[in-house]
């Protein structure tokens, strides 16, 4: 099989030929990847040289431990479970010194589960925005983060999230529940009106689930 061939690869497929010593095919899975396991490092830890760190232990762990990989779930979803162990490790050794710079990417749609958002956003006080929702997630347990950050910010499915976290869907709920609900206090002045009803935002998070979101079971092994 010639270098050429290796893009119509499963990411299984890809694996199987980096234990076999294909150079090439580990590279191609992380490219293949790279921006969603950069966006999962980087909301966990609200930090991007923190986050990059994170990211290269990852994939150096997961180039090494190939051989772990036993298929029962997809490689992306070990891929992320890797890369989100990677963050709680680093949360956990640094739990009160994290720094404050990240993107905006991704502030709005944790706002959208915590309630109705303002009808127009001044683009001037975004970055506050995101400022105030750093500040706030670092006040909260690192799994309860990871969970949030998975379903609220990235859009993972609960199911996949469960997947990626190693736990249970009800787990997962749970969790995502009572940062929400940590949350809350701290991010109320950014609604623009009083706090929603738990039952509206609980059906917000079940429509969010339900609907378009990108799975970390997708892309490749079919």
């Amino acid at each position: 099989m010639t270098d050429s061939s290796l893009p119509a690869l499963s990411d299984a497929q890809l694996l199987e030929r980096h234990l076999e010593g294909d150079t090439e095919a580990f590279g191609l899975l992380f490219l293949r990847h790279r921006d969603r396991l950069w966006a999962v490092a980087l909301r966990t830890l609200c930090d991007p040289e923190e986050a990059a760190d994170a990211l290269q232990e990852a994939m150096i762990s997961a180039f090494r431990r190939a051989g772990d990989f036993r298929g029962d779930s997809a490689v992306t979803t070990w891929l992320h479970r890797i890369v989100v162990n990677a963050s709680l490790d680093r949360l956990r050794r640094k739990a009160a010194h994290a720094a404050s710079s990240v993107g905006d990417e991704g502030t709005l749609d944790l706002l959208a589960a915590q309630g109705p958002a303002p009808a127009t956003i001044d683009p001037a006080s975004l970055r506050d925005t995101t400022l105030d929702v750093e500040a706030a997630l670092r006040l909260i347990p690192p799994e309860q983060r990871a969970a949030l950050v998975l379903v609220d910010m990235l859009g993972y499915p609960v199911a996949d999230a469960a997947a990626v976290l190693d736990i249970s869907v009800g787990t997962v709920k749970s969790r995502c529940a009572r940062g929400r609900a940590r949350l809350l206090p701290y991010l109320e002045h950014l609604r623009g009106g009083p706090t929603a009803d738990p039952a509206a935002e609980d059906g917000i998070s079940r429509n969010r689930t339900a609907t378009g979101s990108v799975s970390p079971g997708q892309g490749g092994d079919g």
